[in-house]
């Protein structure tokens, strides 16, 4: 690996190991929107409604947003390139990447995923075309995310060959459905199936909900969420159901059929079983938010990084040159982590993507195994990612000042647009623990009963055996991992393979001990199975979060053995060691107090890190052009003023005038 990053590099070459195989796809957004897509500063949610629907139906077809589809209907079956899309649109408006996902990636992705031949020939085109607008209702009032425990009913009455569906009590009211409260016309319904007086767990029904005027159906009851912190021009509704009869065949039924008579079947006999399965189709919604996050944060970033090399503030004692934002070591210790977790989270996202193009873009049957690691894999991305995001906007917005709180300058409208992600497709808390049960159903799978494993040792052994399962770059990182002395103190933590011993080390620990409580839990809580797990919450959160940095580490040392070009490479290795070290700098207290460093290894990483920056500051500007975010895109008017501003410094410079510099 090399020790330093000397020559900057031109954008384009990092561009191109960003953009990766779907290139093509955001190439094609790049030159297609303009300034007309942009977000409006300071319109009314009216305004911003009228807008995003209006845009969402001019689109051009060259952007390729419906490309997940089938070719039949319209699509080109690219369900990788529907994800990229997805991102690409969160750079220009996130309103309007919201509106499209609901319109395309929930509704349409229900109806093609849950529903069989019949809908798809009915309804597939015009939902392409846009000429159906829907809803995607799931979530209730009382039940977010317990998606199992929805009160919603559908009861088959085999008398009409029609369903019963039923909102029984407010807590069951639709909540929060993006597309209700105005332009939707139909919905996927989720409801529990009821017949023959036996209920069978969540299903989904396509049930029309407006006439060709937007009038509300009769017993249909639609109210809107009212105003939000952001996504002004999304129309999130409510959706209420009075015994509405909706025709069997509009059941989607892949999963679960029910005949004239009544009699429910289903390929999948377990109720748990099929309803995870059902889901499980439905993964692309949660990585495409990730994703969207993940774009936001490179604008705010590329905005923030453009103003600190234009904005100077302060002088110095030797000097009458005031010093560049970018240059002070606090400001850098802003940006460049987030930066460097940045690129390390486009690594992991676009290693998912990949591997969910490959689960659910072929014609066989899916690989079940493949497809529970990637609602794992998925689930956890998307906590980190839009976590992420939340904390790296609001510090780019500091780090502009008061600059960075005009709307004007975007970063008010992409903290506010972002804040919800953490919140939708899946709580990331609740999304954490869907992880974590992950990683320990598989023990229980392989092993038995977690009250049943015998000496601590033993289960050490087992956990080092199933948490190493990787999807990229296997042999590279047991390679690296291997090449490792055995005295920590021997290694400089640049050193990757010990970067990624660190990882590794940190989750397993964390897993072990996460069984053992949960073991101990199970021998003197018999009766209370809800105190077992609760007891241990807070440690099953933390082993899901490690689990997620190491594969995230795991992804971005996969991409930079990847990488052809070496001075890209060069330059990657250094962001690289930037993330690992800024994460393993962010739990020294665990790694102190678990003998994983001595103090004096401890303070050598901080002063790593420091180094770091001063390394990469000069690459600044380059890594976050290579993002390739057009300037319109960013539209921000502080950024207007860059060459102007640049040539002002330039001027003020030259002539030694410190009080020409801009304040």
């Amino acid at each position: 690996m090399p020790d330093h990053v000397s020559d900057r590099l031109d954008p384009a070459r990092l561009q191109e190991i960003l953009d990766g195989p779907w290139a093509k796809v955001r190439n094609a957004h790049r030159e297609h929107l303009d300034e007309r897509f942009l977000p409006v500063y300071g319109e009314t949610g009216d305004q911003a409604r009228e807008r995003i629907t209006r845009l969402l139906t001019e689109l051009p077809v060259e952007l390729g947003i419906a490309s997940g589809f089938p070719t039949e209907y319209g699509g080109n079956s690219d369900v990788g390139g529907s994800i990229v899309a997805t991102e690409m649109l969160a750079q220009v408006d996130l309103s309007l990447m919201v509106k499209a996902g609901v319109q395309w990636g929930l509704f349409g992705g229900a109806v093609a995923a849950l529903g069989t031949r019949r809908h798809h020939d009915a309804y597939l085109r015009d939902i392409i075309a846009g000429t159906i607008f829907g809803c995607f209702a799931m979530t209730e009032t009382g039940h977010g995310s317990d998606v199992q425990q929805l009160r919603t009913t559908c009861t088959y009455d085999p008398r009409t060959q029609t369903f019963d569906l039923h909102t029984p009590h407010e807590a069951a009211r639709k909540d929060y459905i993006g597309n209700a409260a105005r332009d939707g016309r139909m919905a996927v319904v989720f409801a529990q199936l009821i017949t023959d007086g036996q209920q069978h767990g969540v299903h989904a029904w396509l049930v029309p909900i407006r006439d060709d005027r937007g009038n509300p159906l009769p017993g249909v009851t639609i109210g809107d969420a009212g105003p939000k912190a952001g996504l002004l021009g999304v129309d999130n509704g409510r959706l209420s159901f009075d015994h509405v009869r909706v025709p069997r065949e509009m059941l989607l039924d892949r999963y679960g059929q029910v005949a004239e008579d009544g009699t429910y079947s289903s390929p999948i006999e377990n109720d748990s079983r099929r309803f995870f399965t059902m889901l499980g189709t439905l993964v692309r919604g949660r990585v495409s938010v990730g994703g969207a996050a993940a774009a936001a944060t490179k604008s705010a970033l590329a905005i923030a990084v453009r103003y600190g090399d234009i904005r100077r503030q302060f002088g110095t004692p030797d000097s009458d040159r005031e010093v560049l934002l970018n240059d002070y070591l606090a400001h850098q210790r802003k940006l460049l982590p987030a930066l460097a977790t940045t690129y390390a989270l486009h690594f992991a996202q676009a290693e998912l993507v990949a591997a969910l193009h490959d689960v659910q873009g072929s014609d066989g049957p899916v690989d079940e195994h493949r497809q529970r690691e990637l609602e794992s894999r998925a689930a956890g991305l998307k906590a980190a990612q839009t976590w992420h995001a939340t904390r790296t906007i609001q510090t780019c917005r500091e780090a502009c000042g008061g600059a960075g709180y005009l709307a004007e300058n975007r970063l008010p409208s992409l903290k506010a647009d972002t804040d919800v992600f953490t919140t939708f497709e899946g709580d990331n808390t609740v999304l954490l623990q869907l992880v974590a049960k992950g990683l320990l159903t598989g023990y229980r799978d392989e092993f038995g009963s977690l009250d049943g494993w015998g000496r601590a040792s033993f289960v050490a052994e087992q956990v080092r055996e199933m948490v190493l399962e990787r999807t990229a770059a296997r042999s590279v990182i047991e390679r690296l991992i291997g090449a490792v002395p055995g005295r920590d103190e021997e290694v400089a933590v640049t050193d990757r393979g010990w970067q990624l011993k660190v990882f590794e080390d940190r989750e397993k620990h964390l897993l072990d001990g996460a069984v053992r409580r949960l073991r101990n839990g199970a021998a003197t809580k018999k009766d209370r199975p809800f105190d077992i797990f609760n007891d241990v919450q807070d440690h099953v959160l933390t082993v899901a979060a490690a689990h997620i940095d190491r594969v995230t580490l795991e992804a971005f040392v996969a991409a930079i053995e990847d990488t052809a070009d070496p001075a890209v490479q060069a330059l990657l290795s250094r962001v690289c060691d930037l993330y690992a070290l800024s994460v393993i700098e962010a739990n020294k207290g665990w790694l102190l107090e678990h003998g994983r460093l001595t103090p004096a290894r401890s303070k050598a990483i901080t002063a790593v890190v420091n180094g770091l920056l001063k390394e990469l500051r000069p690459h600044l500007r380059t890594l976050v052009d290579g993002f390739a975010i057009p300037d319109a895109w960013l539209h921000s008017a502080m950024l207007r003023e860059e060459p102007h501003r640049q040539d002002a410094m330039a001027a003020h410079d030259a002539a030694g005038d410190s009080h020409a510099a801009p304040a």
